[in-house]
């Protein structure tokens, strides 16, 4: 049922867009190289964003033709490319060239309150990251109903709100294409310097939009 639900809204979605990044391809040096975030924007992002046009222009054809069992063959097409747009666009917003520290204020009280403190935090969210098998993300999640923030990790493309019911709060992209360019294999080396560009005000303010 969740599935068709999902299928009827993306159906009647006007197309996606690429958004521009909030900085320049540069301004996360040293961190994250020039040439990473040229190509995972303008060539990755642009891609999944690309299919998943294609995908719901092709539901709303089979839709509009009462052809079910299209629709369900689409449902994999649009979960890989909707999340893979879903997850970059909060990406960007998640990293600035201001970034990196700690969180204040509400995130921070959350983030020791459900944690500990937040280099336990850090360090189970940076574990449970580096050990994605093959692709996917690791996020730091908010669970409503349970009131408290959670370490959760997908594979591929998997959009954390729709696959676990997790508000979203800062994610780590660890496919190859985020890292290695610069990082080769060492998947632990990239999630470490990603903390230097944490944009946590961002994630403090989509902190306060899931607890409210």
């Amino acid at each position: 049922m969740m599935r068709t639900r999902v299928l009827s809204v993306l159906g009647r979605r006007t197309k996606a867009t690429l958004p521009e990044l909030p900085y320049e391809y540069h301004a996360l040096e040293p961190f994250i190289s020039a040439d990473i975030m040229e190509l995972h924007h303008s060539k990755h992002h642009a891609t999944y964003v690309n299919n998943l046009n294609v995908a719901n222009e092709a539901l709303q054809e089979a839709s509009s033709k009462g052809d079910v069992t299209k629709c369900v063959q689409l449902a994999n097409a649009i979960k890989f490319n909707g999340g893979g747009h879903v997850n970059h666009t909060i990406f960007w917003q998640n990293m600035s060239p201001n970034g990196g520290g700690e969180p204040e204020g509400a995130l921070a009280e959350a983030i020791t309150r459900d944690f500990g403190s937040f280099a336990a935090f850090q360090a189970k969210m940076s574990q449970a990251t580096v050990a994605v098998q093959g692709s996917g993300w690791g996020w730091l999640g908010f669970n409503k109903e349970a009131g408290r923030l959670q370490v959760a990790t997908c594979a591929n493309q998997d959009p954390l709100e729709a696959t676990t019911g997790l508000i979203p709060i800062i994610g780590i992209d660890v496919w190859e294409h985020a890292y290695y360019l610069q990082y080769k294999n060492v998947r632990p080396d990239y999630v470490n310097q990603f903390w230097n560009v944490a944009n946590w005000e961002d994630a403090g303010s989509r902190f306060s939009a899931a607890s409210a």
